[in-house]
């Protein structure tokens, strides 16, 4: 798959925008603070439903509009496909495909993005959060259904939760809860497809991540994947039983137990304290955790090896060919072995979209068509100027 054009309108810095992409690398280089990064974002969006760099969509939207919009043409080998989402300020997004109205969950099933970013060392740095949000999305470009999954979890959570808060409030107990059993099954139900999806997601990655580690530190460390699991009865998300541990049954009735024991807890809180929404993704490298144990080097090999390894389960999965890789200033930090290595190990995909500060930076295998973007506007080195926005100020949410 390649996305051969892409257009904006109202989106982060753009009034509006055209960029042409070609099959093979692309090098959009510009200073900080030009629009460069809201490029690689728009696209991201589309194969994801989210951003690298927010949690909600508002901050997308240019300042004084109520609605973005983010318009891609993709090629899947002959066929081509028209996907745009209405990104709305307030309430729900919009999507079409060719022009159809669609579900937005849909999208990920034509726009395959992989994108390397200097976020990506909070997932190995971060807290749990975000090495659940690194998985989920994943999950999400894996088997888009699961978009409608996470949500719809992610709704019943806030409604048991404020169960807990109201029962909290008022003193309830016993009989008066007979509510929260609801809200109790459909947790698990939902929870148990996810918790899941992850652990089977964490399988499969674990072959590729290993080879692409090895590729990237030139070393073999032995980087291991594994879920610190809430329901076996620990909490991860407050760094207790972190390390995850045999399952000793089915995943629904482990995650009934420990709803079951922890409820007492629960009432006490006013918080849900177990599920999904409490796992931690624990990275080993030379069989300690990463986080808090290993360098500077290591921390970035093994998140390099991370997208290394989705790109190629992506590639491997998908009857579409390749994911687009997108490289967001990411050369400028790492050191200069990691980035030939890096560069080598990418170029071969079917389209690589290269955003940059310093046009040196990039190494030469990935130096080819190259794009100007300065004050939101976007200048391609093979032809006229082809688009232009507002002036972009000097914010960092506007890379």
């Amino acid at each position: 798959m390649i996305v051969e054009h892409l257009s904006l309108v109202d989106f982060r810095n753009y009034a509006t925008a055209e960029l042409a992409l070609h099959k093979g690398p692309n090098v959009l280089v510009g200073r900080n603070g030009q629009g460069k990064t809201n490029l690689a974002e728009a696209v991201v969006f589309l194969a994801t439903l989210g951003s690298h760099r927010v949690s909600s969509d508002a901050p997308m939207v240019r300042d004084g509009q109520e609605f973005a919009i983010i318009r891609a043409r993709l090629s899947h080998g002959e066929r081509k496909v028209l996907a745009e989402v209405q990104l709305n300020r307030q309430g729900s997004n919009k999507a079409r495909i060719n022009g159809s109205p669609s579900k937005t969950n849909e999208l990920p099933r034509y726009a395959h993005v992989v994108l390397f970013a200097p976020e990506d060392l909070q997932i190995v740095r971060g807290d749990p959060s975000s090495r659940r949000r690194f998985s989920d999305q994943l999950l999400v470009q894996r088997t888009p259904r699961m978009s409608a999954v996470l949500g719809d979890y992610d709704r019943v959570l806030k409604q048991r939760t404020a169960l807990l808060k109201s029962a909290r409030a008022r003193g309830v107990r016993g009989e008066g809860l007979s509510t929260l059993d609801v809200w109790d099954d459909k947790l698990v139900a939902l929870g148990s497809e996810i918790i899941a999806a992850r652990l089977k997601l964490a399988a499969d990655l674990q072959q590729p991540v290993e080879a692409a580690y090895a590729a990237i530190a030139g070393e073999d460390h032995r980087p291991q994947l594994e879920w610190a699991l809430s329901v076996r009865g620990g909490d991860p998300e407050e760094g207790t039983d972190a390390a995850a541990t045999e399952s000793t049954g089915d995943i629904s009735d482990m995650f009934r137990a420990s709803l079951a024991a922890k409820r007492t807890q629960e009432l006490e809180r006013g918080l849900t304290l177990t599920g999904p929404h409490r796992d931690d993704l624990i990275m080993r490298v030379r069989g300690l955790p990463v986080k808090g144990y290993a360098s500077h080097g290591e921390s970035w090999s093994i998140a390099l090896a991370l997208r290394l390894a989705s790109a190629e389960l992506l590639r491997n999965e998908s009857p579409a060919g390749d994911p687009v890789l997108i490289l967001d200033d990411v050369f400028a930090e790492l050191d200069a072995d990691r980035r030939q290595r890096l560069a080598a190990l990418t170029a071969d995909y079917e389209q690589v979209v290269v955003t940059a500060a310093v046009e040196e930076d990039i190494p030469e295998i990935l130096h080819r068509h190259v794009v100007r973007i300065s004050a939101g506007t976007i200048s391609d080195e093979r032809g006229p100027s082809t688009s232009s926005g507002t002036q972009a100020d000097d914010r960092e949410d506007e890379g």
